[in-house]
C-alpha cells in the first residue's frame, strides 16, 4: 500500500527541527490541555507522535483515494445545478475521506473540534494533498478561512461557525476578487449596507474568480463605507450558504486545477455578519488571510513539483532508447537530479517559513491569556518580521520552480508527455496557476523586496552563516562570496534611491537572497542528516551561476536604461 507520508522521510526530518519544540510547547500551553482533553499530548514527544500518526493517515488517503481520483476529477470537473455547484464524484469522495478521518479544521483549537495542530504539520498535509491532486488541494486548503474567523471573529461567531468544520465537514471560500478588482483589491465595489429593520448587513454585487465559491462558509470583502474608493472603505463579512441568497452564475473553464470550481457569484440582498471592525477588511483581515493562502500555495507548489519529479524519474527508468533506459543519459539524469535538489531546497524554505509564521501566531494566542515577557515580545516581533518577508519569498520561489520542474518533467516524457495518457500532462497544466493566484510572482517580488531594503534577509543569512560547522568550510566560503555580492549590489540599488529602479530589479534581488537562504538551509540540514550533503553541494553549484548572472546584469545596468524598456517607444516604430 502506497503512502505519501512514508515515502517522504523529509517530513519527519523537518518535524525534528529545534524550533519545533518551542512551537509545540507554546501551542499546547505547556501541555496543560491534557487535563481537559483525553487526546491532548502529555509532552513534546507525545505531540510529535500524534502529528506523525495523523500525517500517516493523510498520506494513505492521498495515495489511495485522492491521487487515484485525480484523473477522473480532471475529466468530469464540477458543474452547476439549480444555481449551485455540484462537485465531481471523485472530489466528493476525497472530501468525505478526509472528513471521516477528522482532518477538517485540524489547526483549530480543541474547544471548536479541531486538533490544535501548529501550522507545520498542517502545511505538510497540504503538500501531500497537492501532490495527489493540486485542484483538490484548493478545496481542502480553504479551511484556512476558519483560522481567520478564529483570529478576528467575535466569540459568538467562533462558537457558531468553527465547530461546523470538524463536526459537519463545512467547506470555505475567500470571496475577494471582482471583474474590475483582481490584484487591486482596494477597488472592490460589492456593497455592504446595514439594514436597521433586520438588524443585519446586506451584500449586493458580483464577485469573480472565486475558488470554491459555493462553499458553506465564505469570507467576503465588501465596501461598507459610502463615497469611498480605497481600502479604508472595505470590511470583511461572513456569508452562510444556508441563507440561499447567492447565485452561482458561471463556472470558469480553466487550463488546469479543473476539479476546483472557480465561480462567478451574484449577491442579492445576502445577509452577512461583520468580522471584527469596519474599515479593517483589506488592510488587516484580508492581508492575514492572503498570507496564509500564500503559504498554502507554497506548499501546493512543492507538492506539484514533487509529483512532477516522481513522474519524470519513473518514466526515465522505464523508457528505453538507443539500447538503454533514458535515465542513463547525462542530459536526462542532470535534469532529474536538479529537480530533486531544488525540491529539497524549496521544502527547507517552506518549513522554515512555516516555523516563523507558527511562532509569531502562537505568541498572539498566548497574548490573549497573559502578558508576554519582554524577551517573548522581542522574539515575537523578530519572527513576525521574518514571516512577513519569507511568506512572499516562498510563494515566489516555489511557484516559479514548480513550473520549471513540471516543464522539465514533461520534456523528459517527450511526445507521450503531451498526451493525456500520462499524469504529467495534468500536472503541467495544474502547475501554471501557482505563479498567478494569491498574488502573481511580480507582486510577490514587490512584497518580498522589503526583506532586501530592511536587511531582514541579510541579517538572517548572517545568522545561518554563524551556525555552519568547520567541516562545511568550503561550502560556507561559496555562500559567503555570494552573500558579499548580494550585499554589495543590493546596497548599490538602495543608495541610488530610485523607486522605479528598485521595482525593476526587485525580483532579481529577492531571488538572489532566496537562493542564498536555501543554500544555507541545505548546508544546515546536512549537519543534522548527511543525506542532504549531495543536495547542498549541487544546489550551491546551481545558484552560483544563477546569482552571478543576476549580479552582472544589475551591476551593468544604468538608470537611463529604464527608458528603453518603456513600451511607449514602440508605438512610433509600429506606425
Amino acid at each position: 500500500m502506497d503512502n505519501f507520508f512514508k515515502d517522504t522521510p523529509d517530513f519527519k526530518f523537518h518535524l525534528e527541527h529545534p524550533l519545533v519544540q518551542k512551537i509545540v510547547k507554546l501551542k499546547e500551553h505547556n501541555f496543560s490541555e491534557s487535563e481537559k482533553y483525553d487526546f491532548a499530548p502529555l509532552n513534546h514527544n507525545d505531540a510529535i507522535d500524534s502529528y506523525n500518526k495523523i500525517l500517516d493517515i493523510v498520506g494513505e488517503i492521498c495515495a489511495n483515494t485522492i491521487a487515484k481520483n485525480a484523473e477522473s476529477v480532471d475529466i468530469e470537473g464540477p458543474h452547476i445545478e439549480n444555481g449551485e455547484v455540484i462537485y465531481a464524484k471523485g472530489t466528493t469522495e476525497n472530501y468525505q475521506a478526509l472528513y471521516k478521518a477528522g482532518l477538517i479544521g485540524m489547526a483549530l483549537p480543541r474547544k471548536y473540534g479541531g486538533l490544535n495542530f501548529p501550522l507545520l504539520p498542517y502545511v505538510m498535509a497540504a503538500e501531500m494533498v497537492a501532490r495527489a491532486d493540486a485542484g483538490f488541494a484548493n478545496i481542502w486548503g480553504l479551511q484556512d478561512c476558519a483560522e481567520t474567523i478564529y483570529e478576528f471573529g467575535s466569540e459568538e461567531q467562533k462558537e457558531k461557525y468553527l465547530p461546523r468544520f470538524n463536526r459537519d465537514g463545512a467547506t470555505a471560500a475567500m470571496v475577494l476578487t471582482e471583474p474590475d478588482a483582481g490584484s487591486d483589491l482596494q477597488s472592490v465595489k460589492l456593497r455592504a449596507t446595514f439594514n436597521e429593520e433586520k438588524n443585519t448587513w446586506i451584500l449586493n454585487g458580483v464577485k469573480r474568480f472565486i475558488t470554491n465559491g459555493d462553499a458553506d462558509i465564505s469570507l467576503v470583502l465588501a465596501r461598507s463605507e459610502e463615497n469611498t474608493t480605497d481600502a479604508r472603505g472595505l470590511s470583511m463579512f461572513i456569508y452562510d450558504r444556508n441563507n440561499h441568497a447567492v447565485e452561482v452564475r458561471h463556472l470558469e473553464k480553466k487550463l488546469g486545477i479543473k476539479g476546483s470550481p472557480t465561480c462567478e457569484l451574484v449577491f442579492k440582498d445576502a445577509p452577512a455578519e461583520l468580522v471584527g471592525k469596519e474599515r479593517f477588511g483589506l488592510i488587516k483581515y484580508v492581508m492575514a488571510l492572503m498570507n496564509s493562502a500564500r503559504l498554502g500555495v507554497g506548499a501546493q507548489s512543492v507538492g506539484i513539483a514533487d509529483a512532477a519529479y516522481r513522474e519524470a524519474l519513473k518514466y526515465a527508468e522505464e523508457r528505453a532508447q538507443f539500447g538503454k533506459v533514458i535515465v542513463k543519459f547525462p542530459a536526462v539524469y542532470e535534469m532529474i537530479t536538479n529537480m530533486k535538489v531544488k525540491i529539497d531546497a524549496l521544502r527547507s524554505l517552506l518549513y522554515e517559513t512555516t516555523s516563523f509564521v507558527d511562532i509569531s501566531k502562537v505568541y498572539e494566542e498566548v497574548m490573549k491569556e497573559r502578558k508576554l515577557e519582554k524577551e517573548e515580545r522581542m522574539e515575537m516581533k523578530a519572527y513576525s518580521r521574518l514571516a512577513s518577508v519569507f511568506t512572499p519569498l516562498i510563494k515566489l520561489m516555489a511557484s516559479e520552480t514548480c513550473n520549471r520542474i513540471a516543464y522539465d518533467s514533461l520534456q523528459i516524457h517527450g511526445g507521450t508527455g503531451f498526451m493525456k495518457d500520462f499524469p504529467i500532462e495534468r500536472i503541467y497544466r495544474d502547475a501554471r496557476i501557482t505563479s498567478i493566484y494569491e498574488g502573481t510572482s511580480q507582486l510577490q517580488a514587490v512584497a518580498a523586496i522589503k526583506g532586501v531594503t530592511t536587511h531582514v534577509f541579510l541579517e538572517q543569512i548572517k545568522k545561518y552563516e554563524s551556525e555552519v560547522s568547520e567541516e562545511n568550510g568550503l561550502l560556507k566560503k561559496k555562500l559567503q562570496k555570494m552573500t558579499d555580492d548580494y550585499e554589495a549590489i543590493s546596497k548599490k540599488i538602495i543608495e541610488i534611491n530610485n523607486t522605479e529602479l528598485l521595482d525593476f530589479h526587485s525580483r532579481r534581488l529577492v531571488e538572489m537572497a532566496g537562493n542564498i537562504i536555501m543554500g544555507y538551509l541545505l548546508v544546515l540540514n546536512s549537519q543534522r542528516d548527511k543525506k542532504f550533503n549531495k543536495s547542498a553541494e549541487l544546489f550551491l553549484n546551481l545558484i552560483q551561476s544563477e546569482n552571478s548572472e543576476k549580479y552582472n546584469y544589475i551591476a551593468n545596468f544604468e538608470v537611463e536604461n529604464l527608458e528603453l524598456y518603456k513600451l511607449e517607444g514602440f508605438k512610433g516604430e509600429e506606425e
